[in-house]
């Protein structure tokens, strides 16, 4: 999306050896693999920036993607993304205007225009970053840690807690719901603490389900990894939610990724809404 940090994710994959093209038309995509190919080493990796500024050229983009697969290139798709508010906000603060708003058009028009063009390709995504809550140190930080090693077979699995109070993670591939699990909020002596405490974790964790549910979890999840990476898909989001973010859903989070990074899963946890309260 448009203002939704592609300058920044370019600039740290230049950083990390990465050849990067900006704004390069997807029907040249192709062409500019194959020279990199040629190169006889000197370019071993590119990432091409590709948005709505192409206009036209951007209904070529699945056609090259075909032609890369067919050629038995694999590209990967990294899809930014971010809220409308946020977008908004971006905008104005640069004061410039959204390439698809059209003339007397508003940012938002030109924001719902490019989500419904953008729709299938975020749906074909490899991974998706929204960086509506993230600055510009955070963005580089994700970008380094999918990027900066060397490949792996395996998958990679964010498992991140969540509050429903304030709304889905829109990057999550799988969401987990733990309301079905007694709140530690009404219990005076835990409302205070969070699901980091032993506590807390303690008390989410004896209730009737959480273990068998974790354990049933674990066991599809490894069905689904399998089938993930038979796709090409290696980098997974698994938001796990609860009413405010505080309690059951972070407690399951950190138990859910002890489990799955010890059956060999590459695993980080992270916790969106803790301390919002």
């Amino acid at each position: 999306m448009s203002g939704a940090g592609r300058s920044t994710a370019a600039k740290c994959l230049e950083d990390l050896g990465w050849y990067v093209v900006d704004n390069l038309p997807p029907n040249l995509i192709p062409t500019m693999v194959d020279l990199g190919a040629r190169s006889q080493g000197a370019v071993p990796k590119i990432a091409v920036v590709v948005d709505v500024r192409s206009r036209s050229f951007f209904d070529h983009l699945r056609d090259a993607l075909a032609t890369l697969q067919t050629g038995g290139v694999h590209p990967r798709i990294v899809f930014l993304e971010a809220s409308e508010e946020v977008l908004v906000r971006r905008f104005e603060s640069v004061r410039r205007p959204h390439p698809l708003q059209g003339d007397g058009g508003r940012i938002v028009d030109g924001i719902a225009r490019e989500r419904e063009l953008l729709r299938d390709l975020r749906g074909e995504a490899d991974l998706v970053i929204d960086t509506s809550a993230l600055n510009v140190h955070e963005l580089r930080a994700k970008l380094d840690a999918y990027f900066s090693v060397e490949e792996k077979l395996g998958l990679r699995v964010t498992v991140m807690s969540f509050g429903y109070k304030y709304g889905l993670p829109v990057d999550a591939d799988l969401v987990v719901d733990c309301r079905f699990l007694p709140n530690p909020h009404w219990v005076p002596d835990l409302r205070p603490r969070t699901g980091l405490d032993r506590e807390v974790s303690e008390y989410v964790l004896r209730q009737a389900g959480a273990k068998e549910f974790l354990d049933r979890y674990v066991e599809l999840m490894k069905l689904v990894a399998e089938g993930y990476l038979r796709e090409g898909k290696r980098y997974v989001t698994i938001a796990v939610g609860c009413t405010g973010g505080k309690h059951r859903s972070v407690a399951m989070a950190c138990e859910l990724a002890s489990r799955l990074a010890g059956d060999g899963i590459e695993t980080t946890v992270a916790h969106r809404d803790l301390g919002r309260e």
